[in-house]
C-alpha cells in the first residue's frame, strides 16, 4: 500500500524497503538484525529505565547499558531467553520475506484490470470502497501463486535461525543423531545422524505436502465467480 501511494514519501518508503531488501542477501540481513535490533530495544530501555546515566552507550564497538535495560535480564528464567530470541528471529523473517511479500502483492494490484477500478467509480463508489470491495478480492487471486512460493522458500529458510541461536528441527537432527550427546542421554549410540535427517525429509516434503493442498483449496475458494482462469474451470466443472 505504501508503494502505491501517491504521497511521495510513503512511496519512496515502500519502494525503497523493497528494493534494498530484495538486494541484499539474506544472510546479511540475518546477521544485521539479530544485532541492530537488540541493540535498539536495550537503547530504548535503557533511556526510560536509566535516566541518570552520564556515559555513552556506544563505545568505540563496545555497546554499554544499565543492568536493568538488558533484554533480557540476566536472573531471567531459560524460556525468557528463549522466548526472546524466537521473538527477534520471527520479527526479522517478517522483515526479510516482508519486502518479497509486498512486491508480490504490489505487482498482484496493478494486475486487477484498470476496467473493473473505472467500472466501481462509475457505479459512485469512493476511493476506499473500491479498494476493499473491488482490489482486494480480486488482487489475491494474482497474488496467491507468488505467496505460495514465497511460503515454501520460508519454510525451508528456517536453518538460518542458527544464526541467531534459535535451535530449530535442523539442528535438532543433527544433534539427536550424533555420537557424542551426553546433553540428552549418556547412553552410547552409533551416528544416527542420516536417519534423523531422513526423517526430516519426509517432514519437509509432507509439509510441502500439506500446504499444496491446503493453497489448492484457498485458491478455489478465492476464484469462485470471479472473471478468471480458475473462476472459468469451476463454472465448466459446476
Amino acid at each position: 500500500m505504501a508503494a502505491r501511494s501517491r504521497i511521495w514519501p510513503l512511496s519512496w518508503f515502500g519502494n525503497g524497503y523493497i528494493a534494498i531488501v530484495r538486494g541484499v542477501p539474506d544472510i546479511a540481513f540475518f546477521l544485521f538484525f539479530v544485532i541492530a535490533l537488540d541493540q535498539l530495544f536495550e537503547a530504548i530501555r535503557h533511556k526510560v529505565k536509566c535516566p541518570d546515566w552520564d556515559q555513552a552507550i556506544w563505545q568505540g564497538n563496545d555497546f554499554v547499558v544499565c543492568a536493568a535495560a538488558k533484554l533480557p535480564l540476566g536472573n531471567s528464567p531459560q524460556w525468557v531467553h528463549e522466548t526472546y530470541g524466537f521473538f527477534i528471529a520471527v520479527l526479522t523473517f517478517a522483515i526479510v520475506f516482508g519486502a518479497f511479500a509486498g512486491n508480490v502483492l504490489y505487482g498482484a494490484m496493478r494486475a486487477v484490470p484498470q476496467a473493473q477500478i473505472e467500472t466501481a467509480e462509475a457505479y459512485g463508489m469512493n476511493a476506499r470502497q473500491t479498494f476493499r470491495r473491488i482490489l482486494v478480492p480480486q488482487m489475491w487471486v494474482y497474488a496467491l501463486p507468488g505467496l505460495s512460493n514465497l511460503w515454501m522458500v520460508l519454510t525451508k529458510a528456517t536453518p538460518l535461525l542458527f544464526l541467531l541461536g534459535v535451535e530449530d528441527i535442523v539442528y535438532w537432527a543433527r544433534e539427536l543423531g550424533g555420537t557424542a550427546n551426553p546433553r540428552f542421554t549418556d547412553y552410547p549410540h552409533g551416528d544416527w545422524r542420516m536417519w534423523y535427517f531422513l526423517a526430516l525429509l519426509v517432514f519437509y516434503l509432507g509439509l510441502t505436502k500439506i500446504s499444496e493442498v491446503f493453497l489448492e483449496r484457498l485458491m478455489q475458494r478465492l476464484t469462485h465467480g470471479q472473471a478468471t482462469t480458475g473462476g472459468d474451470a469451476q463454472r465448466d466443472a459446476a
